[in-house]
This record gives structure tokens, C-alpha cells and sequence, in this order.
């Protein structure tokens, strides 16, 4: 099938060879032309603004944007004004599904399909496949799904439900990953603190647990090429972002008293990992030492006072 692509970042790029690789026909379009001319030696048709977009699709258009979450709406607004009735805007950024359900509703005034489709897959998805989570009105799903099939591994995608269906699994999808991703990182810590720590082959370790056992998964193999790189990871900080899903979720949770303590603790970790000497543990070291003349470490100090 013919359709575009808008935005060719890390995923974005990537997603458009996989569909030139499976015979699909693909504008291209990137804020930076660079990227643009790069994907188009490789195939695709080349554009360079919105308007040519629109000009080098043909009826039904399917626009794919794989755009930050802030900028999705001026895109969107901005692509409304080209497409015409029956045309097909997919957004496979991770937006928040209630932006979707204003979206969907608002694009569809004017006579436009909108898709969200969560994509999971990150780096390795052009030789592996994307997992797809897509919402909207079915019979556009059908429409696309050719291209699903193309991005995705066997048995890849899903449809799973009306408009904000798809990021909504998303961002529990997301969730979830915060969770395990912690489990992983506290459970090395403890072997790392350990008795035998000096003993362990930390990317053997990660091996071994994928061959067979109950906690084996391909971020456990990703941990192992880590560990391979950079045995005790010396070259790294522990500096940890989060996506706007995590943050999300626990919102959910809190909306709909959910308990979810393991992704809340998880995000609450990564807020922790961002600060050192926080005016908390100080508060903390303050106390014991008020109530129970515990020693403290001054400023600048490094042994007892």
C-alpha cells in the first residue's frame, strides 16, 4: 500500500525501511531534510513539507506521524487543512489516549479517520518487528492493516478497541516495563552488594537466567549485551528518565483507586535516581541525629564528625 511517514527519528526512520523492505510505498517526510534525502536513496518518495505530503498520496491518504507527544496537535491541525473526507491520519507517537478521544472526534468533524496505534519495539525493531496496538473505528484498521502486517513480527499487532484503545494499552504496556526494569536493576544490586559479588560474570548471570528460567525476557538478554559492554557498568550514570506513559499510569491507578504499587515505586525511583543529597535524606540524617545523636556527615566532609 502507499502512505506516509512524518517524522523519521530513531523509530520513525526505521519503521519506513521496514515497510520499503516489505514493497510498500512510502512518503517521507522530516522536519530536518537530511533525513528525508537519506530514506529517499533508499527508496522513498521525497517530501519537504505537508502540502507535498498530501500532493504525492493518492485517495484514501494514510498518514503515519511518529512525532513527540507536544507537537502531535500542530501537525495534526496543520495536515487537516491538506487532507480531504476519507483521508487517514495514524498517530504512532505515544500520546495520552484522552488526547486521542478529542482528536479522533475533532478530525472526524471534518470527514478524517484517526488511528493510535502504540508502537513497541524501540532499536531493534527494523529487523525484529514492532508490536502494534492500534484503536479506532475498525473498518480504518482494516483499511491499514496491510502495513501492520509489514511492520509487525507474526502475530504482531492488534486491534484493540475504539478510539484511545491502542495508546491506552500502550501506557499500561509502558507501565509494566517500569516494574520489570526495577525488579532487574534491584536484584543485580543485591548481587552486587553480596558476599560472592566479586564472583559474579553479571552479563554470564543474564545468560544463564535466559536459558529456561521463570524470570528469562529479551530485556534480560539486553541487560546481557550491557553487562558485555561494560561489566559493572563503571561508564554510565544512574541518571534515569521517564516517558510521560509511566507517569500516566499511576495517575490512572490513582483515578480509578487501582493498586499498582510496583509501577508507582518504579517511577518513584526514577525521580530518585535524577537527585543527589536531597534536601529529604537530609531532613532524614537531621532527624536521627536530633532524636537519637546519630552522626551526620557535613558538607565536604567524608568521615564521622
Amino acid at each position: 500500500m502507499q502512505l506516509a511517514m512524518i517524522g523519521l527519528g530513531r523509530m520513525g526512520m526505521n519503521m519506513a525501511r521496514r515497510l520499503l523492505r516489505g514493497g510498500h510505498q512510502v512518503v517521507a517526510f522530516n522536519r530536518s531534510p537530511e533525513k528525508t534525502d537519506a530514506l529517499a536513496a533508499e527508496g522513498a518518495q521525497a517530501a519537504y513539507s505537508l502540502a507535498e505530503v498530501v500532493g504525492q498520496l493518492s485517495p484514501p491518504r494514510v498518514v503515519w506521524i511518529m512525532l513527540p507527544a507536544p507537537v502531535v496537535d500542530d501537525h495534526l491541525t496543520r495536515l487537516a487543512g491538506y487532507l480531504a473526507p476519507g483521508d487517514v491520519i495514524v498517530d504512532g507517537g505515544n500520546s495520552r489516549y484522552q488526547d486521542d478521544l478529542r482528536r479522533a472526534a475533532e478530525l472526524a468533524d471534518s470527514g478524517l479517520h484517526y488511528l493510535d496505534a502504540g508502537v513497541s519495539g524501540g532499536v531493534w525493531g527494523l529487523s525484529e518487528g514492532y508490536c502494534l496496538m492500534v484503536g479506532g473505528r475498525p473498518e480504518v484498521y482494516r483499511l491499514v492493516e496491510p502495513a501492520l502486517e509489514t511492520l509487525a513480527p507474526p502475530q504482531g499487532y492488534l486491534y484493540c478497541g475504539p478510539s484511545g484503545a491502542g495508546h491506552y494499552v500502550k501506557m499500561i504496556h509502558n507501565a509494566i516495563e517500569y516494574g520489570m526494569m526495577q525488579a532487574y536493576a534491584e536484584g543485580f544490586e543485591l548481587l552486587e552488594n553480596g558476599p560472592y559479588a566479586e564472583h559474579h560474570d553479571y552479563a554470564a548471570l543474564s545468560r544463564l537466567w535466559n536459558r529456561g528460567s521463570v524470570i528469562r525476557s529479551w530485556l534480560l538478554g539486553l541487560l546481557a549485551n550491557a553487562f558485555e559492554q561494560d561489566p559493572r557498568l563503571q561508564g554510565l550514570q544512574g541518571f534515569v528518565e521517564d516517558s510521560g506513559e509511566g507517569r500516566w499510569s499511576v495517575q490512572q491507578a490513582l483515578e480509578t483507586a487501582t493498586a499498582a504499587p510496583v509501577i508507582t515505586l518504579a517511577l518513584m525511583q526514577r525521580f530518585r535516581s535524577r537527585r543527589e543529597n536531597t534536601f529529604s535524606d537530609r531532613t532524614l540524617a537531621a532527624l536521627r541525629h536530633q532524636f537519637g545523636g546519630h552522626a551526620v556527615k557535613p558538607v565536604g566532609g567524608g568521615g564521622q564528625p
